[in-house]
């Protein structure tokens, strides 16, 4: 932990001697290359001789190009499966030996890399900041300073998992300079942990010697989840042969994932680059544990033609069959995206796989029923796919103090899981930083020493399965803190989670009267309007004229209802629409229907004594404006997958079948005691779903005394009427 906070200052005071040529934002083009290259540079050191000499009895072999660094590859490796070498003269302090021409001889070192180093160069696209440095006199300057002895960067120094911090936390400070949006943000290295953790237990087959396991995350980044999953495992069972898989957009961060996964011996083929929404580098492929933490928070137009394609042409078949979020917030898609990679469940003749996903708060409500997040949510609890939730602490992550959580999805439950819903409430499983990191002030306990093992417990409320059970956490009380002990599990079946979404309506009720008030309001109804237009070209003869007729028609339809104005006030709308024909029977050329009902419409205002309207075959018409929304719970008997189809028009026939006497029943219980005339319109019943998760773990805490408060209060006036006099006098 020393080493690792020392790299970090150093390398940082280092980034600070860019100033000049480099503002601070884009010192991290030049000092996250750098960092790699010196540890990739210590790390060949000892076997650097050896490998020239391998090098020129190949070629005096005869052997050149891809031939000869097939077989240097093997022959440098020593034991690992991914070639790993460099083939120049140069090493760090070789080339301070040679001041002039450092800038040619660092890109003659870096060309010397295997070819898979020379990629990640690449990506980098380090050369171009070679030649500046090398203009602005600042390239000698950098090389020297990470030769000093004191910038520990060999994997004996710092291992991969500390390397993995020192990465994250140069990131983090170069994005907090840059002003990195809240989406764009690496996950605490604890709350890693934890979702490894969580993936993990009950997992039987991962700690047998021998077993072989694919881990992936399609928002990998500079691969922190990938190396965390893997120490967890390997920490048990150093037996296990685990293949790490990835992919990444960003092309730094891909970079640095590629270079940790290169000195770890891992394929760095594995680790694709390019956008996962829209270009899957693992098509085809299903792993067996999957974590991500994919932006929250950010908008998905960039991807949306590609996405939507998929959906509307290839619907369950593809990735995102039962419907698409919101576009400012896509972070739903990288879960759906996750669950095409899942193996058949054992039922299916499969091995299964488990998720860890970090989400905001979004996804827990967000949507209305249909192809939305609330069909989404649906999809994955009618599949039994929800395992858990974890609520999170707020003030975790680095670029944002939200509330977050992390979603356990497989299709693999075990059979006391099977058909239930685990809630878990760790937001007060938290201590205080003593140094915040941006918006970062609080951290999970349990990987630093001296640490109260709050991963532990949280990962016991899981493992323990528990409905009620409690965990020991400090709440905050008035103005201290107590430690209590409170509910922190709940457990649920899938459909508690489930909803009926069901119009309200209620009988429209409207009086008439043709007064000058009501006729002003005529000439603002559009099909009135539209009698004084023409669809002529404009200007034309033609044109004139079907405009003078239609102002001349206009006029005589005002002038008919001037003609009838009185006080009498009309409560049915049979006996209007009667008065009404007759009013106009004089009129010519005859008044179109639809504009008749305009009339009407202008002529009218609500009245809860009038006669309720009712169209042409008796019913009520409903009130658009009285119109309500009730969201009723499942039936008792709602099967684990309800009969309507997950289309924006899904036929709900079937479904009214098995929720119709329900939604009557609380309509005669929870409605028409308040409002007897409302009725169900059943033709608009929809099926939503969302998680609530902070309103089961509510605890109320009723107000403090009317005394204590009253005594706060005197006693802040004393307060403040004891600083005026100070300021008076």
């Amino acid at each position: 932990m020393a080493n690792k906070q020392a790299v970090i200052d150093l390398v940082y005071d280092i980034a600070n001697k860019l100033r000049g040529p480099y503002r601070p934002p884009q010192y991290r083009r030049v000092m996250l290359p750098m960092t790699v290259l010196r540890r990739l540079d210590l790390l060949l050191q000892p076997t650097k001789d050896d490998v020239i000499a391998e090098f020129e009895r190949l070629k005096a072999q005869g052997l050149e190009g891809d031939v000869l660094h097939k077989v240097l590859g093997r022959k440098a490796a020593r034991g690992r499966r991914q070639p790993l070498y460099n083939i120049s003269a140069f090493t760090f302090e070789k080339m301070l030996g040679d001041p002039p021409n450092i800038a040619v001889n660092l890109n003659s070192f870096i060309n010397g890399f295997s070819e898979n180093v020379r990629r990640i160069f690449e990506r980098f696209e380090f050369e171009a900041e070679i030649e500046k440095l090398d203009k602005s006199n600042r390239l000698f300057l950098i090389v020297k300073e990470f030769t000093d002895p004191k910038v520990k960067l060999h994997p004996n120094d710092l291992d991969n998992a500390d390397m993995g911090d020192v990465f994250e936390e140069l990131v983090r400070r170069f994005n907090e300079q840059a002003n990195e949006e809240a989406g764009d943000h690496f996950t605490p290295r604890e709350v890693i942990r934890l979702m490894a953790n969580l993936v993990y237990t009950d997992e039987e087959d991962v700690w047998k010697p021998g077993i072989v396991r694919t881990i992936y995350d399609p928002t990998c980044g500079t691969g922190g989840m990938l190396s965390v999953s893997e120490d967890v495992i390997k920490s048990q069972n150093d037996k296990a042969h685990l293949e790490l898989f990835g992919q990444e957009y960003n092309a730094e961060s891909w970079a640095i994932c590629c270079a940790d996964m290169l000195i770890k011996d891992e394929a760095v083929d594995n680790i694709a680059f390019d956008d996962t929404l829209t270009d899957d580098g693992h098509h085809g492929r299903r792993f067996h544990y999957m974590l991500a933490n994919p932006p929250f928070g950010v908008e998905w137009k960039p991807q949306e033609d590609v996405v939507k394609k998929e959906h509307d042409e290839v619907g369950f078949a593809g990735r995102f069959g039962p419907g698409l979020p919101a576009i400012r917030d896509g972070a739903t898609l990288f879960l759906m995206h996750m669950i095409s990679k899942m193996h058949p469940s054992p039922e299916h003749g499969g091995e299964g796989s488990k998720i860890a996903i970090v989400f905001s708060g979004s996804p827990l409500f967000n949507g209305d029923p249909g192809p939305s997040e609330s069909n989404i949510r649906r999809w994955i609890i009618e599949n039994d796919w929800l395992d858990a939730i974890v609520a999170l602490p707020d003030q975790l992550f680095y670029n944002t103090g939200i509330l977050t959580y992390v979603w356990i999805v497989s299709n693999r439950k075990p059979e006391h899981r099977r058909g239930k819903v685990q809630l878990i409430d760790a937001s007060r499983h938290y201590v205080k930083m003593t140094k915040s990191k941006g918006d970062k002030r609080n951290r999970i306990a349990g990987t630093e020493a001296g640490d109260p093992d709050q991963i532990a417990d949280i990962v016991r409320l899981y493992g323990d399965y528990q409905d009620g059970a409690t965990a020991r956490v400090l709440v905050k009380n008035s103005d201290k803190e107590e430690w209590e002990d409170r509910v922190c599990c709940r457990i649920f079946d899938n459909c508690d989670f489930g909803y009926l979404k069901v119009t309200v309506e209620r009988p429209q009720r409207l009086n008439f009267q043709i007064s000058a008030e009501r006729i002003a309001r005529v000439v603002n109804e559009s099909a009135f309007q539209n009698l004084a237009k023409s669809k002529k070209k404009f200007g034309s003869a033609d044109h004139k004229t079907e405009v003078a007729a239609g102002e001349a028609h206009q006029a005589a339809i005002i002038a008919a209802l001037e003609a009838a104005v009185s006080d009498k006030l009309f409560k049915n709308r049979d006996t209007f629409t009667d008065h009404l024909e007759s009013v106009l029977a004089g009129v010519m050329p005859k008044v179109p229907a639809n504009v008749r009902k305009a009339l009407i419409s202008a002529l009218s205002e609500r009245d809860q004594t009038a006669d309720v309207c009712v169209d042409n075959k008796g019913d009520p018409e409903p009130d658009p404006e009285l119109r309500d929304v009730e969201l009723v719970p499942l039936p008792d008997n709602a099967p684990p997958k309800l009969p309507i189809g997950y289309d924006r028009d899904a036929d709900n026939t079937k479904l009214l079948d098995l929720v119709r006497d329900h939604c009557e029943s609380y309509l005669a219980r929870e409605v028409t005691p308040y409002v007897a005339d409302a009725w169900i319109d059943h033709s608009k019943t929809k099926v939503g779903y969302e998680i609530p998760i902070n309103r089961h773990f509510y605890v109320y805490k009723p107000p403090r005394e009317l005394e204590a408060i009253e005594a706060d209060i005197t006693t802040l006036e004393k307060d403040i009427l004891a600083q005026l006099k100070k300021v008076v006098s």
